[in-house]
């Protein structure tokens, strides 16, 4: 709750610093002293819009400064904690707003400095702000369905919903871009199917086409070869008049006969002896490829074919004829990946089925609390607003259930009143008036604020266009609140401003140099006398002392 509020050199104030009790505090004032620039005040400190103009004439900056206590608000002191913000044994966060004569704002969070937008982040978690024309927000079909969620108390339908929402979401997604992609994989895949089988039926082998060339400019000199072939067999070996190997034979059989003479010849002869030895050898070998080589037109006719076809494929694939089999390999590839997205888009239709029955199904469950809940805030709402002088009042929530999904459902709220005995039901934003809307906005919050986490409510003159037994309801009715939360109201009634477990009062001076706004407790003595001047005025008779005594709420 909040329990402390610094504020220097904004508005008309000097400086101003109050402690704040637990329960309802009244803030009550003359007209136009200023009861308001406190709320003002908490409402930057919580992230509100800054201009210069804030800053008191005079003064080169504004200074405000609210402390909060959190061991009894888990979701903010979590939200300080996430945010490196608070350390783990902390009691209070204190935020701080600086904004200068030029207009430039600085924000703090337990001395670190932050951005306004982490302040908003913040602050429905310490305060709710109930301004004059909050009740506007009735109006509001969203604002509706989170007022009957917050009197339901049904976070775990709600996650529940939310979460089935957003996986559905997600797998939703998925499908809608895996089939907007459909027609151009079912023409890519076509024309892939096409070709992977036209390459699966070649089935050019890896390095293949190397070999079949090289095959092809044997086979294709087969004669050529031959020819050679023979012709240097014959040299070697095969002719009877004059051979190599003879000739080998010959001078060395001279140079055994001259080594007799001279043994240094000996290493010549045995260089010789190893070169006929390999000169028949080759020969022998020759003779042996000689007879093996046979002119073969019909597989001379298979390779130039399956050549031909080799490079056929590679013009029309743009490439060389030799990498055929990774561009086989890469298409075959891609066709299966894309047979395999469109086992997926099956698959995801199945999942997307499955995770929208669960999502229909959280909804439903939400629905059926959502109607229990509509039925007793209806019945609550109306027997309050009897309470405020509208005694024929009567308050309907209608829920209409849609076709079309949201995290937070698939219902609309539309909350109904009947002002008048005969009428029929209508919408609320037809039927009731600005007092009226006042009056069953405060009915709903009383009734919720039970269920509210955020400790701390504000109301800024909410009682606007009641008074007399209508306003004394209304007091009660805030002090209720004040039973279990934390309550400030700036209030013109006597009736409202006895309802306060204490009361605070704003007083304005003025000389010739300046304005001054001030703003202090009360004792119970200075509560009566304020109490009788919002009776009597400024007029205060023994008799609007007593009327104050009997109107203050022990």
């Amino acid at each position: 709750m909040l329990t402390r509020l610094f504020v220097k050199d904004f508005a008309i104030v000097d400086q101003l610093e109050i402690e704040i009790d637990a329960g309802m505090t009244t803030i009550t004032g003359e007209t136009g002293a200023g009861k308001s620039i406190s709320i003002d005040a908490i409402g930057l400190c919580l992230g509100a819009r800054a201009d210069a103009g804030m800053v008191k004439a005079g003064a080169d900056k504004s200074e405000i400064t609210a402390t909060f206590n959190i061991t009894q608000i888990p979701s903010a002191s979590q939200w300080l904690l996430e945010n490196d913000l608070l350390e783990a044994d902390q009691e209070d966060c204190i935020i701080r707003r600086v904004i200068t004569k030029e207009g430039r704002s600085r924000a703090y969070i337990n001395g670190a400095p932050v951005p306004a937008q982490q302040l908003k982040a913040l602050a429905p978690l310490l305060i709710h702000i109930h301004g004059q024309h909050a009740h506007q927000m009735l109006l509001k079909s969203d604002y509706q369905l989170s007022v009957l969620d917050q009197f339901a108390a049904h976070k775990h339908l709600l996650a529940q919903t939310q979460l089935a929402y957003q996986g559905w979401n997600k797998i939703k997604n998925q499908l809608k871009a895996l089939q907007e992609a459909q027609t151009q994989r079912d023409a890519r895949a076509q024309l892939l199917e096409y070709q992977v089988a036209e390459l699966d039926e070649f089935n050019l082998q890896e390095g293949e086409f190397n070999q079949l060339e090289s095959e092809y400019k044997k086979l294709n000199n087969a004669v050529n070869i031959l020819q050679n072939s023979q012709q240097c067999f014959s040299m070697l070996y095969d002719n009877d008049e004059q051979n190599m190997v003879s000739m080998l034979k010959m001078v060395n059989q001279k140079l055994t006969e001259a080594s007799r003479f001279d043994p240094a010849l000996q290493n010549i002869i045995d260089m010789l002896n190893d070169a006929e030895i390999q000169l028949t050898e080759a020969s022998y070998e020759l003779r042996d490829y000689i007879e093996d080589q046979e002119p073969d037109p019909q597989r001379l006719a298979e390779l130039e074919s399956r050549m031909s076809t080799a490079m056929d494929l590679a013009r029309k694939h743009k490439v060389e004829p030799e990498t055929l089999p990774e561009v086989h390999q890469a298409l075959a590839q891609e066709f299966d990946e894309i047979k395999q997205n469109n086992a997926q888009s099956i698959s995801l239709e199945a999942e997307e089925k499955q995770a929208g029955e669960q999502y229909w199904s959280a909804a439903e469950k939400l629905t059926e609390s959502r109607q229990k809940a509509a039925k007793k805030l209806a019945k609550a709402v109306t027997a309050s607003m009897q309470q405020l002088n509208m005694q024929q009042g009567v308050f309907n929530i209608a829920l209409n259930r849609l076709d079309k999904a949201s995290k937070a459902g698939s219902d609309a709220v539309e909350f109904e009143v009947c002002a008048n005995p005969g009428q029929p039901m209508q919408a609320i934003s037809k039927v009731a008036s600005g007092g009226e809307l006042s009056r069953i906005s405060l009915a709903i919050q009383v009734l919720t604020s039970s269920q509210m986490e955020t400790p701390t409510l504000i109301f800024d003159e909410v009682d606007v266009g009641i008074s007399g037994p209508t306003a004394a309801v209304v007091g009660k009715m805030l002090r209720q609140i004040g039973e279990h939360n934390q309550v400030m109201c700036v209030t013109h009634l006597p009736q409202v401003a006895a309802c306060g477990h204490q009361q605070m009062q704003v007083s304005k001076t003025t000389d010739k140099r300046k304005t001054t706004t001030k703003m202090y407790k009360l004792t119970a003595e200075q509560r009566i006398s304020e109490l009788a001047r919002l009776l009597g005025g400024d007029q205060i008779t023994e008799n609007t002392l007593q009327n104050a005594r009997e109107l203050l709420v022990s």
